[in-house]
Parts: structure tokens; C-alpha cells; sequence
């Protein structure tokens, strides 16, 4: 099947070749450099692209994000036991009312999830793929607690159906 919309739509091709390095620190350490800040999003790229072709190969219920997925998953969902995670609404996560909800959740991970507040791509209709009009950016706890949601929840199963070893 012939999608024209995909991750390549962001505009985020790697223009200085595959051995470009990557930043590793923490966002904080960094001014706001236009070389940092397109690293950063290369690598949210490539994390978004693995995390896909892995949709596309694997049955989602039996995939792992992290060591800490029970946790993630159960916190989650103790802490936002109606949020709607088959399509997501981008204020529901960055107004000032959300970021109150979200900053402690994310704060409890702190210390067991590594890179817990790097930006990550997420897709806000869990049905389709990452393309510059289905993608926005949270922090790597959020991804993975809604993603562990859609996973064990059923709403990424879908995804090796619709596009199968596709591979962005």
C-alpha cells in the first residue's frame, strides 16, 4: 500500500549523513543552538521510526517499552483513569491545567526511567502513522505510558494490519 504520509514528512532527513552525534545529556545543559535542536529532533525521529517498524512487526501486547512497564502502566492509569488514548488530544497534555496533572507523573520516574523527560514523538490517532499532521511532541514518560495504554489496551493492533513490515 503507497502512503505518501509518513515520518520523512517531518523534514527531519538526516542532511549530515548517519554518523552525525547525537546529543547526550540532558535538554538543560544545552542552549538553544539550531544544530542541538536538529540533532534532538533526529533523534526523536529515529526513536518514533524504531518504535513503528516494531508496531509493524511485533503483536503490541506482547512488546516491552521499559523494565518499568507494569508500573507505567498501572500509575497511568491510577492517575488518569479516563484519559482517551486512541486519539489524542494535544491539550489535554500541554495546557497549563494538564501540565499540573502531568509534572508529578512524570517526576515519579525520575529516577527508574532513563531519559524519562527527553522530547518524543507521539502519534495522536493511534490508528495511523507518524506523519508532520498525526505527530506531536511529549516527554518520553508520556510516550511510554500512553503507548504501554494502546498496547495493552488494543488500539496499536491495528497497526501491523493496516502497514505490516512496512518500514519508514
Amino acid at each position: 500500500m503507497e502512503n505518501s504520509s509518513n515520518l520523512h514528512d517531518l523534514d527531519l532527513d538526516n542532511k549530515q549523513g548517519s554518523n552525525v552525534s547525537l546529543p547526550s545529556g540532558s535538554a538543560e545543559d544545552y542552549i538553544n543552538d539550531p544544530t542541538l535542536e536538529q540533532q534532538w529532533a533526529m533523534k526523536a525521529f529515529q526513536h518514533a521510526e524504531t518504535y513503528f517498524n516494531l508496531l509493524c512487526a511485533v503483536d503490541p501486547k506482547q512488546l516491552r517499552l521499559s523494565r518499568h512497564d507494569d508500573k507505567i502502566y498501572s500509575h497511568f492509569r491510577q492517575l488518569f483513569p479516563d484519559f482517551k488514548i486512541d486519539t489524542l488530544d494535544e491539550n489535554e497534555i500541554k495546557s497549563n491545567e494538564a501540565k499540573q496533572l502531568w509534572r508529578p507523573f512524570c517526576e515519579e520516574f525520575r529516577d527508574l526511567v532513563e531519559d524519562y523527560n527527553y522530547g518524543t514523538l507521539i502519534r495522536t490517532d493511534s490508528k495511523g502513522e507518524y506523519s508532520s499532521e498525526n505527530t506531536f511532541l511529549v516527554v518520553r514518560i508520556q510516550f511510554y505510558a500512553i503507548e504501554i495504554a494502546r498496547n495493552r489496551e488494543g488500539y496499536n493492533d491495528s497497526i501491523r494490519h493496516l502497514y505490516g513490515s512496512k518500514k519508514l
